[in-house]
């Protein structure tokens, strides 16, 4: 199966080539997710993202992936929820196609995603998890090179979102 759900931590995941972190959009860690990757990619990935810049929200950027298992770390800037009325879900599906397609364009068969925005963004994990999981499998369907998608899920609640939208 092309998406698969997992419980855990991202950023123990050794079969994914890239690792999608919920970035902001100065790419200089926060909170959460971003926090967690930063912490194991090791000093050199914020140096790399120093350099980068920043990214938009419903845009991503990829780099190395510094101390992580993975080869490399897409950064993802999804939207802050905002009751849903200002693009919320357009933001958010936007930030996991570019995320394949980058993915696919840096030869990355396997891409593991977090619940992008469900976190300190509070994007409701019932809303996100049929938007993300819609846009990322239009993604793999557009790069068939990519093979899987693996979301990492944090709480039985993102999880359970999750897996209810995903049938």
């Amino acid at each position: 199966m092309p998406i698969t759900l997992h419980h855990g931590d991202i950023t123990t995941d050794g079969l994914a080539d890239a690792i999608v972190t919920a970035a902001n959009e100065g790419l200089l860690g926060g909170g959460g997710v971003d926090a967690a990757v930063h912490r194991a990619a090791g000093p050199a990935l914020r140096e790399e993202c120093r350099r980068i810049g920043g990214c938009a929200v419903g845009d991503a950027v990829l780099t190395g992936a510094g101390d992580l298992p993975a080869r490399h770390v897409i950064h993802a800037v999804g939207p802050v929820w905002e009751g849903g009325g200002w693009d919320e879900a357009e933001l958010l599906a936007s930030c996991h196609r570019r995320a394949v397609a980058l993915a696919a364009e840096h030869g990355c068969a396997r891409i593991a995603f977090p619940a992008i925005s469900c976190g300190v963004y509070g994007y409701p994990a019932e809303l996100a998890a049929p938007v993300a999981l819609a846009a990322t499998a239009e993604a793999l369907a557009a790069h068939p090179e990519v093979v899987e998608a693996r979301f990492w899920l944090f709480g039985d609640d993102t999880y359970d979102a999750f897996a209810e939208a995903l049938g």
